[in-house]
């Protein structure tokens, strides 16, 4: 029966994410998990914990089966399968952070308020690294747009993921009527309060004036973008929709020409770079490049007033940009075209437009910590995507609050363009300043400012929530032994 609760209470939780961003409820649902977790062995919450994982990643994640059979053309049977294994797999790190947890013994409170959240935020940020990770639904982005992102500048998402987890202890003692309710009550409000005084603190000051930016929106249909007798008018759309701009810094979305740029017509090339020319500034092409016919990059190039420059991808997608090793055969069992990139360098900030600005392709948002090597050097972030692998599920949605999540925590405004959507700029507070909708053809036309400055994340990254989780996971073991030994 708890494992029903626990997998309902997991599935549940994903409303508390984009679209829906209900993020009271995570702290609910969180709650209802450590209530089983509080007496439970560690196998029994080991397999709460499974439960918990795959109600929230097979409710949250299954755009995966849409990428891979409605777009990629998988069997049915075998998309279903791929995605229930991928969720199943990382369902087993809230297993371990439940074994980890009942492992250790600690007085009620300390349990649900630290050891909890310690275990669970670690296994968090494990999942953001390992077999190249997959960050995707850590709780602490469904606080974008409450009091809770202030902590963003400070720790990141992994560190709102801690003091979220916190807040569903305080919740369950306060539920079981636990003694001192008015010092959790005061706990909460305390955690709460925190977060929005930190909300109103700027981290970075504006450099320079003003920049028109204008984000393209093709709207190509996956299962035509790669086809030949699109291509032509895949370039006119995309030609049209940059003509009519006078932005001085011009977005194309990812792989927008879905040719190698050696392949592509020098006079369409020409005639690109003769806008950016015409409106003195810039233009970012998304676009695949090659060096030699084993080695293939998934790219974005600037043309324009600027030096011609370019950034590789670096962190590619397992199974739809790379295979890993010995796993190619995999590859024939989906239609991606260019499926097998090469991995680009560590790469600089991307000097357009009076700006630097780091540049990010696809997912690569959805890695804080390596968003965050780029500055503070970089004073704005641009992230170009085609989330039209997902179709209409949850994903461009949930996109969206990641890159939102990853302005706050560098204090950078983040200009998002996307083949089908969303495209759209977000303030460095992680207000979204305008979008376009999805699944049409159009233009974001906005004002953009750069910033300066670092946040206190920018230079610790990752690792202030993960030794906050290793320290009190130490200090609560080392305090259990040394009760045993008197």
């Amino acid at each position: 029966m708890n494992r029903i609760a626990c997998f309902a209470a997991g599935a549940a939780s994903v409303a508390a994410f984009a679209p829906l961003a209900l993020y009271p409820l995570i702290v609910v649902t969180l709650a209802v998990l450590i209530h089983y977790w509080m007496v439970a062995t560690p196998a029994a919450a080991a397999r709460s914990g499974f439960a918990f994982g795959l109600g929230i990643f097979g409710a949250g994640v299954s755009w995966i089966y849409v990428s891979l059979h409605d777009i990629g053309g998988m069997a049915a049977p075998v998309a279903a399968l791929a995605t229930l294994l991928l969720c199943a797999f990382i369902a087993l790190l809230p297993a371990a952070a439940g074994w980890l947890q009942a492992r250790i013994p600690a007085h009620p409170a300390l349990r649900a308020c630290l050891l909890i959240p310690a275990s669970w935020t670690l296994f968090e940020w494990i999942r953001s690294w390992i077999l190249s990770g997959f960050p995707w639904l850590s709780v602490g982005y469904s606080a974008v747009g409450w009091p809770l992102q202030g902590y963003a500048p400070l720790g990141g998402v992994f560190l709102i993921s801690f003091l979220t987890a916190s807040l569903a202890g305080a919740l369950w003692l306060l539920a079981m009527r636990a003694p001192r309710a008015v010092a959790w009550t005061a706990v909460l409000i305390a955690i709460v309060a925190g977060g929005e005084g930190l909300r109103h603190i700027g981290w970075s000051t504006p450099q320079g004036a003003p920049l028109s930016v204008a984000l393209l929106q093709g709207n190509i249909e996956q299962s035509l973008k790669f086809d030949p007798a699109r291509y032509a008018r895949t370039l006119d759309t995309y030609a049209r929709l940059a003509e009519d701009s006078r932005a001085r810094l011009i977005v194309f979305p990812e792989t927008a020409l879905p040719r190698f740029l050696d392949a592509v017509d020098p006079a369409y090339l020409k005639r690109l770079d003769a806008v950016a020319q015409r409106n003195q500034g810039d233009l970012l092409l998304g676009v695949p490049t090659r060096r030699s016919a084993e080695e293939f990059f998934n790219s974005v190039v600037a043309f324009g007033a600027s030096p011609t420059q370019a950034y590789h991808k670096e962190h590619l997608v397992p199974f739809g940009e790379f295979a890993p090793p010995g796993l190619a055969w995999t590859l024939t069992l989906v239609n991606i075209p260019m499926s097998d990139f090469s991995r680009g360098k560590t790469s600089r900030p991307l000097e357009v437009a009076g700006q630097r600005i780091a540049v990010n392709v696809c997912y690569e948002d959805a890695f804080g910590d390596e968003i965050a090597r780029m500055l503070p050097a970089a004073t704005m972030l641009v992230n170009v995507s085609n989330v039209a692998w997902f179709g209409d599920s949850l994903a461009p949605a949930q996109h969206l609050q990641i890159a939102q999540m990853r302005a706050i925590e560098t204090a950078r405004m983040h200009l998002t363009a996307t083949n089908t959507g969303i495209t759209a700029a977000i303030d460095r507070d992680g207000q979204v300043l305008g979008r376009l909708p999805q699944f049409t053809e159009g233009r974001l036309e906005t004002s953009a400012r750069g910033y300066v400055g670092a946040t206190p994340y920018v230079w610790w990254r990752d690792w202030a929530a993960v030794v906050l989780c290793l320290v009190v996971l130490i200090a609560l073991t080392v305090i259990a032994r040394a009760k045993r030994s008197r």
